[in-house]
């Protein structure tokens, strides 16, 4: 289920493909910032790197519009989309993955990802999070952390990212959690 929670409008990304690529290019990339009601964020731990913590992201296909990417990635890596979407960046990020990284994967085409990052609010209860009966599990397990906490959980090469992500969407975090307490 997908609530969009204002009008969005769609721009165009076509002209962003990844089709031809170079080792000097970025893989466009998803990024999600997900909210519980509690203004706390999702993070899962990777299954490769086992002191890795990272929210949901990933690849955007050829002709695919990054918020419906970002919303495949939520069920690909998570199991639900049950998500209204709260706001998108404003700028596209990127990172430069470490060298013995680049190489191998994604067959050492791309040297790091340029992302683009929502924000969505999730709307149903934690059990319908399922980080193992997903087709291709990438997280060993998961947790909701407070905004303070998330930059300090990112493995080294994506902390510019995360802070940059933080920054922008730290409104979303506190009015949620104010949200809470006025409620509790």
């Amino acid at each position: 289920m997908i609530i969009l929670g204002r009008k969005h409008k769609f721009r165009n990304y076509k002209h962003l493909s990844n089709s031809s690529s170079t080792r000097t290019d970025y893989r466009l990339c998803a990024g999600i910032m997900l909210f519980s009601r509690t203004g706390k964020i999702w993070v899962g731990q990777r299954i490769d790197t086992p002191n890795a913590w990272q929210m949901p992201q990933g690849g955007i296909n050829e002709n695919e519009e990054p918020s419906a990417a970002a919303i495949r990635e939520l069920q690909e890596e998570i199991g639900s989309d049950n998500v209204r979407l709260l706001s998108e960046s404003k700028e596209w990020l990127t990172y430069d993955l470490p060298l013995e990284i680049a190489t191998q994967i994604w067959n050492g085409k791309y040297k790091g990802q340029k992302q683009k990052w929502f924000a969505f609010l999730f709307l149903g209860e934690d059990n319908e999070i399922d980080v193992h009966e997903v087709d291709e599990p990438e997280f060993q397990s998961w947790r909701w952390v407070d905004a303070t906490e998330l930059v300090s959980l990112a493995i080294d090469f994506k902390r510019p990212v995360y802070e940059a992500v933080v920054s922008e969407f730290y409104k979303l975090s506190q009015s949620l959690s104010s949200c809470t307490n006025k409620l509790g």
